[in-house]
C-alpha cells in the first residue's frame, strides 16, 4: 500500500511553493487568530488593554510584577478567558466537522448537524432544563442526545443499506426532524415563565455561561475528534474522488467513513453542548478554507480550523458588542453567514471538486 496514497490521483497545486506559500498562510492566520484572542479578552464593560492581558496570562508562568489589579486578573483568567477559548474550540471543531463531512460525501452544502446531532442535542439540554438538572446536566444531556442521534441514523442507515451514503444523509434527515419535533412537544408543554426563555435562549446559541470548568472535557473531546481527522487526512483526499477509485488503492472505505463520522459526530457534540446551536459555521468555513489553499483536504484541514477559529470569535465579539443586550451567537452566525455563503458561491462560479 502506498503511503500517500493521494499523490496518485490528487493534484499537488505548484508542488513546493505551493505548499510554502499554504504554510504561510497558515501562519498568518495563527497569528491573527493570536491577536485577535488578546483583543477579545480586553473587550467588555471593563476594558483591558492588551499589555496587561499578556502579563496577566504571562504570569502564571514567569515570575511578572504585577501592574493590574486583582479585579483585573479575576476578569481575564475566569470570566473572558474561559470563553474566547470556548469560542476558538467550538468554531475550529465546527469547522474542521463540515470539512469532513463536505469530503465525505462530496457535496458542497452539508453541514456537521446532517446526521442530526444539533437537533438531537437541542432535545437533550431542553430535556434537561424542564428536569432542572442544572448547567453540568444541560451539557452533559446534550453530548448524549446528540451522540444518540447520530447513532440511530447510523444503525438505521447501515440496514436499510450499508453502502450508501446518500441514505445516511436521507435518514440523517429524518432524525433531525424528529428531534426538532420532539423539542417542539417540549416548548408547548414547558413552563412559559421559567422554563420556555430558557430552552429557548439555550437553542440559539451562546458562550455567556462558559465557565473554566466546562473546558477541559471539551478540549479532550475536540482534541481527540481534530487528532483522528488529521491522521486520515491521505485517506479523505482519495475517498474525496470516489468510493471506488479508494477501494482500488486499498482504502478501507467502511472504516474510514464511520472513523470520519465519529470523529465529526463527538466534535460537534461536543462544541454544541457548551455552545448551543451555532449553524452555518461548518458550512461556509470549508468554502473559505478551499479558496485559501486549494481543495486538497491535507492542505485545507489546518486552515479550516484556524479559520472556524476566527470566525467564531469574531462574531462573538460582534454579538457581544453590537447592543447593550448581548446577541444570541447563533442568530449572528446565521444573519452573518447566509450572506456570506452567498458571496463566496457567486466568487467561484464553477462547480465544486
Amino acid at each position: 500500500m502506498l503511503e500517500n496514497p493521494a499523490a496518485v490521483r490528487l493534484p499537488i497545486r505548484g508542488g513546493s511553493s505551493a505548499r510554502t506559500r499554504d504554510r504561510a498562510v497558515l501562519a498568518a492566520l495563527v497569528l491573527l487568530l493570536g491577536a485577535l484572542a488578546v483583543l477579545s479578552i480586553g473587550m467588555g464593560r471593563v476594558p483591558i488593554p492588551p499589555e496587561r492581558i499578556v502579563a496577566i496570562l504571562g504570569s502564571r508562568l514567569l515570575p511578572i510584577e504585577p501592574f493590574w489589579t486583582s479585579g483585573e486578573a479575576l476578569i481575564v483568567q475566569n470570566v473572558r478567558l474561559p470563553r474566547i477559548l470556548a469560542a476558538i474550540m467550538v468554531g475550529a471543531a465546527l469547522a474542521a466537522a463540515g470539512a469532513a463531512y463536505q469530503n465525505l460525501f462530496r457535496n458542497p452544502i452539508v453541514s456537521p448537524d446532517i446526521l442530526g446531532v444539533s437537533a438531537g442535542a437541542g432535545f437533550g439540554a431542553s430535556l434537561a432544563v424542564m428536569l432542572n438538572l442544572g448547567v453540568v446536566g444541560v451539557q452533559l444531556s446534550a453530548f448524549g442526545t446528540g451522540l444518540l442521534a447520530v447513532v440511530l441514523c447510523y444503525l438505521i442507515g447501515q440496514a436499510i443499506n450499508r453502502h450508501s451514503l446518500i441514505v445516511l444523509v436521507l435518514v440523517g434527515v429524518v432524525i433531525g426532524a424528529f428531534f426538532q419535533a420532539m423539542i417542539s412537544v417540549l416548548k408547548i408543554v414547558a413552563d412559559p415563565v421559567d422554563v420556555l426563555p430558557v430552552i429557548t435562549f439555550w437553542l440559539l446559541g451562546g458562550l455567556n455561561k462558559t465557565t473554566p470548568d466546562d473546558l477541559p472535557v471539551v478540549a479532550a473531546i475536540i482534541g481527540a475528534g481534530l487528532a483522528l481527522l488529521h491522521a486520515l487526512r491521505w485517506q479523505v483526499n482519495v475517498m474525496s474522488v470516489g468510493e471506488e477509485e479508494a477501494r482500488n488503492l486499498g482504502i478501507n472505505v467502511r472504516l474510514i467513513s464511520s472513523l470520519l463520522v465519529l470523529a465529526a459526530t463527538l466534535m460537534t457534540a461536543a462544541a454544541v453542548s457548551i455552545a448551543g446551536i451555532v449553524g452555518w459555521v461548518g458550512l461556509v468555513v470549508p468554502h473559505m478554507a478551499r479558496m485559501l489553499v486549494g481543495p486538497s483536504f491535507e492542505r485545507m484541514f489546518p486552515v479550516a480550523i484556524v479559520v472556524g477559529a476566527l470566525f467564531v470569535l469574531l462574531v462573538d465579539d460582534f454579538a457581544r458588542a453590537a447592543s447593550s443586550m448581548e446577541l444570541p451567537l447563533g442568530i449572528v452566525t446565521s444573519v452573518i453567514g447566509a450572506p456570506l455563503f452567498i458571496a463566496l458561491l457567486m466568487r467561484a462560479r464553477t462547480a465544486w471538486a
